[in-house]
């Protein structure tokens, strides 16, 4: 049995999504960004971001997969859909999620600097530093959590939960278990 309890309500996701949208105006004035939204997830935190970002945009889009239909990463990085432009000589910011255990998020930067950006930054709606395995720079952070499996606002577990307005913990129970250990 899955249940969902609220961890981050959406007024507070709103708020913090405009500061940081705030932060980054600020420090790119006078410049053109391309926001780089990492597929599926981060698409509501992308599109919420972007909306509240005030100098000019460019979105493209990444799919990477190293969860399945899992709750844990599998630690393989798959390149699902690529970049579909250039980022040489852009200003450029990874859109992500949530940045777990790191090994993804490092592949992927690595992947993209080697692709000669001006700049290349990481903003993420969600930081599991507990889970780091691997260094990676946050530039922009909206919330440090602990490590609980989350889901809403973009996130989901086997596809389901995205469109949930706030940021939810996930609690799986095997209900033949719980029937075991209640006798």
């Amino acid at each position: 049995m899955e249940t969902v309890s609220v961890m981050i309500p959406e007024e507070d996701l709103l708020a913090r999504v405009r500061a940081m949208a705030s932060q980054i105006t600020e420090d790119y004035a006078g410049k053109e960004l391309k926001l780089v939204c990492i597929l599926k997830g981060s698409v509501f935190f992308t599109t919420e971001l972007a909306k509240r970002i005030n100098l000019p945009i460019r979105l493209d889009f990444m799919s990477v997969s190293s969860y399945g239909d899992e709750t844990e990463s599998s630690g393989r990085v798959r390149i699902v859909k690529d970049l579909d432009e250039s980022i040489r000589g852009q200003h450029v910011i990874v859109v992500e999620d949530i940045v777990d255990s790191g090994r993804t998020l490092a592949f992927l930067l690595e992947m993209l600097k080697s692709r000669q950006p001006e700049s290349l930054r990481l903003c993420t709606l969600l930081d599991k530093p507990s889970r780091r395995v691997t260094d990676v720079k946050v530039d922009y952070t909206g919330f440090e959590i602990p490590d609980e499996f989350v889901v809403g606002f973009g996130l989901d577990y086997a596809q389901r939960y995205r469109a949930l307005p706030f940021i939810g913990k996930l609690s799986i129970t095997n209900e033949e278990s719980e029937e075991k250990r209640s006798k």
